[in-house]
């Protein structure tokens, strides 16, 4: 099955939205692409288009949020992040406000939309903003239950939502956690930490992998702030050696703050499977996909590696 993890935040705003009446949304003249659209739809009285002036959206979502409301702010990752930091910097993340950006297209799965569009930088931009949590989920489930959980907690928050459909990894039994990594697959060969889409590559590599006798480990981590350190120090210790893939610019997101981790406390070999340099282009998602290096092939030839040089 597959199904895009916007599409997951639609429905799960609606749904959030019959509950409770303190939640409002805005959006920057892309209701339609961010799926907020369905929200408008189900309740118009709450619903703000601020139009192509999202400095202005954030602005206004920190308004309501000291009134009491919890504002769903959304628009394009590269807008939310890149045109509005100042804005998050210093009128939400510094007093704590309770607004939860959701930003939609990020990524270089945004395709055909080109360079310009392609929110590849988000992560880096807003992990070191005071109070907020950063998550990317991982698939559809996890969206929509990201979604419900940033709603029911104070605070502000960051989740990264993708265009493209992907594969549906988890079932109706999964249960997310903020600040917990999920182990999808057992292993103790290497460790695969994958953020967001990269996830069911991660799992395909993996497969391939274990027909070559090598048992890999696959953890999916959702959460990017606050950082599961006691799972990558596990990790660490029980594999001997560690591969984050993203679908990020490689300094700066996951990866850098997991070698952290690991410097600190346990250092092994890393692999990074990302994006090494901001030279996207306008194409399909997979072959963007593929010229950046993100495929299941590029995870699969970062273990071996890692496990050459683990020795």
């Amino acid at each position: 099955m597959l199904e895009a993890t916007r599409d997951a935040y639609g429905k799960a705003l609606v749904e959030l939205g019959k509950d409770n009446a303190d939640i409002v949304v805005l959006d920057a003249d892309l209701s339609k692409s961010t799926k907020t659209i369905s929200f408008a739809k189900e309740y118009p009285d709450r619903f703000f288009d601020c139009g192509i002036a999202e400095q202005n959206m954030m602005s206004i979502a920190a308004g309501l949020a000291a009134s009491g409301k919890v504002p769903f702010a959304s628009t394009f990752a590269v807008f939310a992040t890149g045109r509005c930091f100042d804005q998050l910097r210093v009128s939400v993340a510094q007093p704590g406000l309770n607004v939860k950006v959701v930003a939609t297209h990020g990524g270089i799965t945004v395709g055909e939309d080109g360079a310009s569009h392609q929110g590849i930088e988000d992560i880096a931009i807003m992990s070191p903003l005071p109070n907020f949590t950063v998550i990317v989920p991982a698939d559809s489930v996890e969206a929509a239950q990201a979604v419900s959980t940033a709603a029911k907690t104070s605070g502000p928050f960051y989740i990264r939502m993708s265009r493209s459909k992907t594969p549906v990894v988890f079932g109706d039994d999964y249960k997310f956690t903020i600040g917990k990594a999920a182990t999808v697959r057992d292993g103790n060969d290497v460790s695969i930490i994958s953020v967001g889409i990269m996830l069911s590559p991660a799992l395909e590599a993996a497969e391939n992998l274990a027909a070559d006798g090598i048992n890999c480990r696959v953890i999916n981590m959702a959460t990017v702030k606050p950082l599961d350190e006691d799972a990558i120090l596990k990790a660490a210790s029980e594999t001997g050696c560690i591969v984050v893939a993203e679908e990020h610019l490689a300094r700066g997101g996951v990866g850098s703050a997991v070698a952290q981790v690991i410097a600190r406390n346990n250092p092994v070999p890393m692999e990074f499977v990302a994006i090494e340099r901001n030279n996207a282009k306008s194409g399909k998602p997979e072959e963007l996909l593929e010229r950046c290096g993100l495929t299941s092939s590029d995870i699969e030839q970062a273990v071996r590696t890692c496990i050459n040089r683990k020795g």
